[in-house]
């Protein structure tokens, strides 16, 4: 599978956020760091590489963009950690089955949503804050993706568009959320953040034919917590 994303010319940039610099962080991706493995998949490298994570941001941190950092959005979200990205990515292709349709829970400023369907994945998110969701609809305008986004409480999922080959989660909850498993199809791959302020892991469900869950942990991670509710 290679990406699919044609982007307009303004969106590459220059300067700090020239191809040079996202170059950079696909090699710190690839090599990995301790506590942080190394992103081996390549389709999803190339993503995070075409995907101008600059235009994700506001324009006075667009010069750290291309850190492997997590970086502030209003509304006391974030814009995850690249390697966080790469990593929740790539995880739904190691089982040898590649998902069709996936559903993010939480879409923030877009950009995990972006990496999505620049691997040809139909993507569906979904949004809690309003004010975020509606600047992330420009974005994907902006750069011709055709995402399919709604404004509801993460924490009941999108049923009516269900089941999923894939499921994301952005923000952290001290248990799985039941609706949300529940829309997981048969050989389906949940990856979310699962745990307190005290500690999270970053863990991958498998379902399989008898509807059965497998769990494996992947990494300790650190994310919002995922809230219920609507906010305009």
């Amino acid at each position: 599978m290679t990406a699919r994303m044609r982007l307009q010319p303004e969106a590459i940039g220059m300067g700090m956020t020239s191809q040079r610099v996202r170059d950079r962080l696909i090699e710190r991706l690839r090599e990995g760091s301790p506590g942080s493995r190394a992103i081996q998949n390549e389709n999803v490298l190339n993503a995070v590489r075409t995907v101008p994570r600059h235009l994700f941001v506001d324009e006075a941190l667009a010069a750290r963009a291309y850190e492997d950092n997590a970086l502030p959005i209003g509304h006391g979200q974030t814009i995850s950690q690249p390697w966080v990205v790469a990593r929740m990515t790539e995880a739904l292709f190691e089982d040898g089955v590649a998902p069709k349709k996936v559903l993010e829970i939480g879409t923030g400023s877009g950009y995990q949503a972006a990496i999505l369907a620049a691997l040809g994945l139909e993507v569906h998110t979904v949004e809690r804050i309003g004010d975020l969701l509606r600047t992330a609809r420009k974005r994907f305008r902006t750069l011709g993706l055709n995402i399919r986004s709604k404004h509801d409480d993460g924490r009941i999922g999108w049923p009516e568009n269900g089941p999923f080959d894939a499921i994301i989660v952005t923000a952290a909850a001290p248990a799985l959320v039941d609706a949300l498993t529940e829309q997981l199809a048969v050989g389906g791959t949940l990856i979310a953040p699962v745990g307190g302020s005290g500690g999270q892991s970053l863990i991958k469900l498998r379902k399989d034919a008898d509807g059965n869950i497998e769990r494996t942990d992947l990494a300790p991670v650190v994310f919002v917590p995922l809230l219920s509710g609507m906010v305009d």
